[in-house]
């Protein structure tokens, strides 16, 4: 078998490079279908996090409790429609605060100038739409964290956990094979989306999705519930199928070496 390394990592954005505990569009979900009539709680915002955000609304909606509520308020089961429609409220309101939580995870920066040093591609995809990521890009770039390509929600005729994002990244970068592509992500369609790519996959426990907290608010976890959480995060990722689970990106850089060896061994994902 024909020797490969590593040639580029490909990261999600928000809980992974950005926004400590992916905070940004909990409220907003749940404050789009408070429109609606329809109260929803962050833990079942999060439940589809890494999809696309219409496909994610969608998801939301097949829930059986959120379902029913909807019924109830509006004497109908959720159409096409309605999502259309609750999808209508939800990217303004998501733009509107996107850039509060705008700040790089700590670490990230300083990630990606030695993966530039090991010669590797940086690319991203994500849950979010370029209306959304416009007001993103040039903050991120400001803090030291500029990838070589994007790839949006909406960007192909499907999001995660298909792997056209990453297809169109590979195309981007001029990389293959996937066995020399590394996704990292915090949500478990976004490991799906790796993992049905071909890829070698990561993922991103305390800073992501799963764990959902901010600094301030890990830091206030008294040592019991911070440790159960810690390996609640580590179990989810694990069950949705990452090769290797870390606390935030600014561990990965010994996973990249595990991987290299394993390449060297002949071993793919």
């Amino acid at each position: 078998m024909t020797s490969i390394s590593l040639s580029a990592v490909v990261f999600d954005w928000a809980g992974t490079m950005i926004d400590h505990g992916s905070q940004a569009p909990m409220g907003v979900f749940v404050k789009a279908f408070a429109q609606f009539g329809v109260e929803i709680t962050v833990a079942e915002a999060r439940g589809p996090m890494g999809m696309a955000k219409r496909d994610h609304i969608k998801t939301l909606l097949s829930q059986p409790r959120i379902a029913a509520a909807w019924a109830k308020a509006h004497g109908a089961t959720p159409t096409e429609a309605d999502i259309d429609a609750i999808y209508a409220v939800f990217v303004p309101m998501n733009v509107a605060v996107v850039t509060d939580f705008a700040q790089l995870i700590e670490g990230a920066a300083d990630l990606a100038k030695r993966l530039r040093h090991r010669g590797l591609k940086i690319g991203s995809t994500t849950g979010y739409t370029r209306e959304i990521m416009a007001p993103l890009l040039p903050l991120a770039a400001a803090q030291g964290y500029a990838p070589d390509n994007l790839v949006c929600a909406g960007d192909l005729a499907e999001g995660r956990p298909s792997p056209l994002m990453m297809y169109r990244t590979f195309l981007d970068l001029g990389v293959w094979p996937a066995a020399s592509v590394v996704k990292v992500d915090d949500t478990a369609v976004g490991i799906a989306e790796g993992l049905n790519a071909g890829c070698w996959t990561v993922g991103v426990a305390l800073t992501g999705n799963v764990f959902g907290l901010n600094p301030a608010e890990t830091e206030a976890l008294d040592g019991a519930t911070y440790h159960r959480m810690r390996a609640e995060a580590y179990a989810t990722l694990t069950r949705a199928g990452a090769h290797f689970v870390i606390d935030s990106v600014a561990d990965l850089d010994a996973v990249l070496d595990e991987i290299e060896g394993a390449l060297a061994r002949g071993e793919r994902p």
